[in-house]
């Protein structure tokens, strides 16, 4: 049975969460450094006494990025499926249809990514 008292737990969780977060960000603001002047030379790169070369922005490709964002989205699908692996037999036909559609929406995620040509470096 669903009381009000048996969410007593969780919304002091999440007021202790908000309240962590809220005093970490006003302490950082208030106890953090200040920057009182600019100059080009504090600005400046220092590598170990050595005059840096070039500009340490090298631009990557998109690419690069999505295909890591990709890999951790099919990585963490890997995750959900540990708990059914483990009970797959009490989960039964439900719960087998559960996975398949859960499978399907991410094999059609997987092959929109195809179709889109994510996955093709030789652009």
């Amino acid at each position: 049975m669903n009381l009000p008292e048996n969410y007593i737990p969780i919304i002091i969780q999440a007021l202790v969460a908000i309240g962590f977060v809220a005093i970490s960000l006003l302490g950082a603001h208030f106890l953090g450094p200040r920057q009182q002047d600019s100059t080009v030379n504090k600005n400046k790169s220092f590598e170990c006494g050595i005059e840096s070369e070039g500009d340490a922005r090298t631009p990557f490709s998109i690419r690069y990025f999505l295909t890591a964002i990709l890999f951790v989205l099919f990585d963490i699908e890997i995750v959900f499926f540990y708990p059914y692996a483990v009970n797959f037999r009490e989960f039964g036909l439900e719960g087998f249809l559960a996975v398949s559609t859960f499978v399907a929406i991410f094999f059609l995620g997987f092959l929109y990514v195809l179709k889109r040509g994510a996955l093709d470096w030789d652009k």
